[in-house]
This record gives C-alpha cells, structure tokens and sequence, in this order.
C-alpha cells in the first residue's frame, strides 16, 4: 500500500513528504511523533452498511469522533456500523490504524468531513503502515481522491 500511495501522488504531482517513525497508530500519539496538530490527521474508519454490506471508508479529523447517523446520511443507507478489524484488512489490505484516506478499489466509497481541508492546508496520515506517515497538501489530496465532502463528526 505504501508504495502505491507514493506512486499515485508522485503520478499525480502532488506535493507531500514522507515521515519514518516508531509504529503508531492511535490518532493522538502518532500527531505528537509526526509534529502535526492532533485535527490534521486524516482519521480513517471503514464502515459498512447494516443493509447490504455496502463499504464506506469515512475520514474525518484526528480530533474528531464519528457520528454513525451522519456517515448513513452522507451513504444514503439506513444504518452505519463500523467493519470489523479482519474486514478492514481484507478490504484494505492495512490494519486498524494504518489505512490511508484513499481508496484502491470501487467496492469502497469514500467520503471526507470537510472540516479537516477546511482547517488545515495539510493533512496528515498513516500511510499503508504504522511506522511511515505521509503529509500531503490538502488541496492535492482532493484533487486526487476525488471524495464526496459530507459532515461526519458528532
């Protein structure tokens, strides 16, 4: 995962930086290691619909807690649950932790809070691993992801 992140935004001309560190991957600690503010991190949690299964892979500021009914809303599903651990490696290839906010595959939605492009010029996140972090331009990040921006904090 992590080379192919460095190859899409090198394709893509984007402007970022790579940062090697201890492994980490709650939010809070790793902000602290890579000298970024807690918000910048680009928290990702995949979800699924209660319905039919449906995955949406949130991502919403480091400082910020997942509101369920939103992430329904901005899906257009009924219910939002979070995928387990072994569904989040299947589907993503990455632990808990170290998925980054984009999406390699079209079984996947992707949706961002605006709040974390809003604040910040940089976001910051975990990039396919818990040791390597990537800080890329906000506005590259949604030039290239290409997500639906729809509020999904509490």
């Amino acid at each position: 995962m992590y080379e192919a992140l460095v190859a899409l935004l090198d394709k893509e001309g984007a402007t970022y930086r790579v940062i090697d560190h201890p492994a980490e991957g709650r939010s809070d600690q790793v902000a602290a290691i890579r000298g970024t503010e807690p918000g910048q991190g680009a928290k990702a949690m995949l979800c699924k619909s209660k319905d039919d299964a449906r995955l949406i892979l949130c991502i919403l500021p480091g400082d910020q807690k997942l509101d369920f009914k939103k992430v329904a809303a901005a899906a257009q599903i009924k219910k939002a649950t979070l995928a387990s651990p072994e569904e989040a490696m299947r589907e993503t290839g990455c632990v808990i932790g170290a998925i980054p906010p984009f999406v390699f595959s079209p079984a996947i939605a992707l949706i961002v809070d605006p709040g974390l492009i809003a604040r910040f010029d940089e976001i910051a996140f975990n990039a396919g691993r818990l040791d390597k972090s990537i800080v890329l331009a906000s506005a590259d990040y949604v030039r290239i992801a290409q997500p639906l921006l729809e509020p999904l904090c509490a």
